[in-house]
């Protein structure tokens, strides 16, 4: 027995399309992320999967995915947890700020660690490890056992958060987990099983 775990990234924000440090600040999608998500969506109902459970995050870009996909998906009747622990990671000091400006005022090699390091968040945000540390344990309590259970579950966040999951899911190290991109609207499908680790990783 094995359950289904579909981590979907929010389609292409204003923010992203502006170059700008987003993090838990609330821009819409751009209408190219419409399209992403309806995208997901589409492909998601082609290989014939229906989810049983919705997680997404407290910020916008990521409900407004899943309420896309879920219109592609034609399921109308459904409960969508929302939490903020799911949020993209808090970018502090440099939410809203053009990185091209940020690397400007502070200095490639300090924008490019606060960007890729694991543990060294920039100032008055987080780091990728503080948004693990928010982000599993709730993994862990919320979505492990539905996946145990044999359920399929369905979660659209963000780049970070997603990333912390997937940190787990796949046991990668930090250096390996830096550099993995998750694109904006492409769904990551995984078989969980009874154990709760890793049975599978599904391309679609």
């Amino acid at each position: 027995m094995t359950g289904t775990l579909i981590l979907v990234r929010h389609g292409q924000s204003d923010w992203n399309l502006k170059n700008l440090f987003t993090g838990w600040r609330n821009p819409d999608l751009t209408e190219q992320g419409i399209g992403e998500a309806r995208h997901t969506g589409k492909q998601l109902k082609a290989a014939g999967y229906v989810p049983d459970v919705y997680f997404t995050s407290a910020l916008r870009r990521a409900q407004h995915t899943l309420d896309l996909i879920l219109e592609e998906l034609e399921i109308t009747e459904v409960t969508i947890t929302r939490s903020k622990l799911l949020n993209e990671r808090d970018y502090g000091d440099l939410s809203g700020l053009n990185k091209d400006d940020a690397r400007a005022k502070w200095g490639e090699e300090q924008v490019l660690i606060w960007r890729r390091s694991f543990d060294v968040p920039p100032p008055g945000g987080e780091s990728l490890k503080d948004t693990a540390a928010r982000t599993l344990p709730y993994y862990d309590a919320e979505i492990v056992p539905l996946l145990k259970a044999d359920k399929t579950v369905l979660v659209a966040a963000h780049g970070n958060s997603l990333r912390s999951i997937v940190m787990a899911i796949e046991n990668l190290t930090p250096e390996q987990i830096l550099k993995r991109e998750l694109a904006t609207g492409e769904p990551v499908i995984y078989k969980i099983g009874a154990d709760g680790k890793l049975a599978e990783k599904v391309a679609i």
